[in-house]
């Protein structure tokens, strides 16, 4: 419970919110017991069995004041016997809208409960009306009395959109302050084509997506180093579908999902032939 007053009281502070009394909280959802295994083939021979990772997952939602949304959750491990390695993740977001809803802003901390050392926050903010858009991930350290002085930003990103006779238009530089990466992203959607450029002071790509059908879609992408891929996806019904990836002379990766399926399969190509393939299968199991 602390380590929600926490989050809480952390959140609210980045949102320029003032904590106080707070509105009856609103019905908690069911926990969900979450379970995923994987299994790694290479050259037809098991090499890595990930096994059981059963996972309980509960959040719950409460109106504060000043009309402030807060969801709080925690991730606890349903394999350990070990109490104090129970709790995984704990988490809280504060989400507020200003001025009839042209501005919005929200703030998302999440503390790693085996190292309590620093907390990771992400800030969103958006302006609706000039259809422009603010992502800020960092960190800081996990005390109320040195959290607003010791948070280090290790990315930050803006997206600003226009609309020109229907099509859509978006710029989105971003930079990371960790590796000092610096690049843009830059898209030009219409109706069934999308133009993805990407670009950056050593390498720059263009990603042209055609929407063959309401089952179909091809994405050729060249970059600067004139290397070619090719993506085909394809959906198969009941939120199924199926990602052939062919980057020449290096490898062909398929990604199929099947409800809760989902399986990865890479061929790395050398000259002519393919050998050395890896598969990767996993499920997830929902309580």
């Amino acid at each position: 419970m602390k380590l929600i007053k926490l989050l809480s009281a952390a959140s609210l502070s980045i949102a320029g919110v003032s904590a106080g009394p707070s509105a009856p909280p609103a019905a908690s959802t069911r926990p969900q017991l979450s379970v995923r295994t994987g299994i790694t083939i290479r050259d037809g021979n098991f090499t890595d069995f990930d096994g059981l990772e059963p996972t309980i997952t509960w959040e719950n939602s409460q109106q504060l004041p000043n009309e402030v949304d807060f969801r709080y959750g925690i991730d606890l491990s349903a394999r350990t016997t070990n109490l104090a390695s129970l709790p995984r993740r704990i988490w809280g977001r504060a989400s507020r809208r200003f001025a009839a809803d042209r501005y919005s802003l929200s703030t998302r901390l999440d503390m790693d409960v085996q190292r309590m050392d620093r907390v990771d926050f992400q800030i969103d903010a958006a302006d609706e009306d000039n259809d422009l858009k603010l992502t800020m991930f960092g960190s800081a350290a996990a005390s109320l009395k040195r959290f607003a002085t010791s948070p280090r930003v290790s990315h930050v990103e803006f997206t600003k959109g226009f609309d020109n006779d229907g099509n859509r238009i978006t710029i989105n530089p971003r930079y990371n302050v960790n590796y000092d990466h610096m690049d843009v992203v830059m898209t030009y959607d219409a109706d069934d084509t999308l133009i993805t450029v990407t670009a950056s002071k050593d390498d720059q790509e263009v990603t042209i997506s055609q929407q063959l059908n309401d089952d179909n879609m091809l994405s050729p992408t060249i970059s600067r180093d004139g290397s070619l891929s090719l993506a085909w996806d394809r959906k198969l019904g009941d939120h199924n579908s199926v990602r052939t990836t062919l980057n020449p002379n290096r490898s062909v990766e398929v990604e199929w999902k099947d409800e809760a399926w989902t399986a990865n399969v890479n061929f790395p190509m050398e000259e002519d032939s393919m050998k050395g393939a890896t598969v990767h299968i996993k499920r997830d199991v929902r309580f």
